[in-house]
């Protein structure tokens, strides 16, 4: 997994979005979004068939999806954290078009 880029990159995201101050529900979701992208990126990457890859990518990428509504309700969009959750989109993005 070390040379898998878009995987360090959600893992780089979830250690630092954990560290979000945030109110105690919009924490919980947070957790739980952000640790869905690896997990899903790493399932993703021990499947055999590209259409396996691709569903588990694409479910990675829905959690981004709610991270970044989760930042946006909690008006953090000018962070550094969510300047890395905007490179992960971009990098789990290409990954699923690379097709």
């Amino acid at each position: 997994m070390k040379n898998f880029r878009t995987y360090n990159l959600s893992v780089s995201f979830y250690r630092s979005a954990t560290a979000m101050p945030l109110p105690s529900p919009l924490k919980d979701q947070l957790k739980r979004a952000a640790l869905s992208v690896p997990l899903n990126l790493a399932e993703g990457r021990g499947r055999r068939t590209r259409a396996d890859q691709i569903r588990f990518f694409s479910i990675a990428f829905g959690s981004v999806r709610e991270c970044q509504a989760l930042f946006d309700i909690a008006d953090l969009k000018d962070t550094d954290t969510y300047r890395l959750l905007d490179s992960l989109a971009a990098s789990l993005y290409k990954l699923i078009k690379k097709g």
